[in-house]
């Protein structure tokens, strides 16, 4: 069942209760009670082994919400590997988490982002972009002034104007291309927007910020943007737990949301673990991968104890 709107949740348990009527003996009415059960996620990728950054954010969704899933992020086929999917279900389980059955593995669902991909054609939202990062890059040279968004220097929308005719014969050389959102074209439809992180309150969505983000590619019809947007909706997951590292990415997810008449998380953003060098966790730290400490004769326990070390 869904609920549509900024306070969205999974309706999971509804029980009868039965009340007699104190006005009218003998007439009986049913009381149903909902349940609200808060759902969350851990959406790891199976580019690397875990390591503790991942267990501390695990066991956060995990004690957030009433209702925890696992979802693979996998869509990144150049880096992803099926062993270290089979080493996240190995490790998770080893440090005592459970979740429901089956997991989702975004590779799998690819359909369902066409779908989303589709729909933004469908609207006018999207254009090819054939520009290469070196066609880029000079673009930006060639500029007065470069603007840089979270993820760095903004797309100066050298494709956003090309003529159909233009457009059609690029595709049909077989030229590479990605499909850009027309932030100002999408902004425009959406309208004002707001997004709620348990940790920060109310946000004005400001996805402007990131200019004409890529939402697919040739070779990959789909996009981190557009697979978590989708995905968290499909799965009904009222709120979303991640780390602070992505709290900007979230004005797009809201904005992705509004386009596509999805359902609207919470979210909680929560702190990124360090090392006491300063510099966050990070999968190239072989050493404190779950699965080393496994091989050091680390228990659970002993691995939940470093993370009150790191937090």
């Amino acid at each position: 069942m869904h609920r549509r709107g900024i306070h969205s949740f999974n309706l999971l348990s509804i029980n009868d209760y039965t009340l007699t009527n104190p006005y009218d003996k003998g007439v009986t009415e049913y009381i149903k009670v909902v349940m609200i059960i808060e759902t969350t996620r851990f959406a790891p990728s199976p580019s690397g082994y875990l390591h503790l950054g991942h267990a501390y954010s695990a066991r956060f969704s995990a004690e957030q919400g009433q209702r925890f899933l696992l979802r693979i992020e996998d869509i990144d086929q150049g880096r992803c590997r099926p062993e270290f999917i089979d080493a996240i279900y190995d490790d998770l389980n080893w440090l005592g988490l459970s979740w429901e059955i089956p997991v989702r593995i975004q590779s799998q669902h690819m359909d369902d982002y066409q779908k989303a991909i589709d729909k933004l054609n469908s609207q006018g939202l999207l254009y090819p972009c054939f520009c290469t990062r070196k066609d880029i890059q000079a673009e930006v040279a060639r500029s007065a002034h470069a603007p840089h968004g979270p993820d760095g220097l903004l797309y100066p929308g050298t494709c956003r104007n090309l003529t159909q005719s233009q457009s059609e014969d690029l595709l049909a050389d077989g030229k590479a291309f990605a499909l850009r959102l027309d932030m100002t074209k999408a902004c425009q439809y959406a309208g004002p927007l707001h997004w709620v992180d348990h940790a920060h309150g109310k946000q004005q969505a400001t996805p402007e910020i990131f200019g004409d983000i890529v939402l697919a590619r040739k070779d990959t019809p789909t996009s981190y943007h557009i697979s978590v947007t989708v995905d968290d909706d499909l799965q009904d997951i009222s709120l979303v737990t991640r780390g602070e590292d992505l709290f900007h990415a979230s004005h797009i997810h809201r904005l992705l949301q509004a386009l596509l008449g999805l359902n609207v998380p919470q979210y909680h953003h929560h702190a990124l673990l360090h090392g006491k060098d300063g510099k966050r966790f990070a999968k190239r730290d072989k050493s404190l991968t779950i699965r080393s400490l496994r091989n050091k004769d680390y228990s659970p326990q002993q691995v939940w104890d470093m993370l009150e070390d790191f937090r």
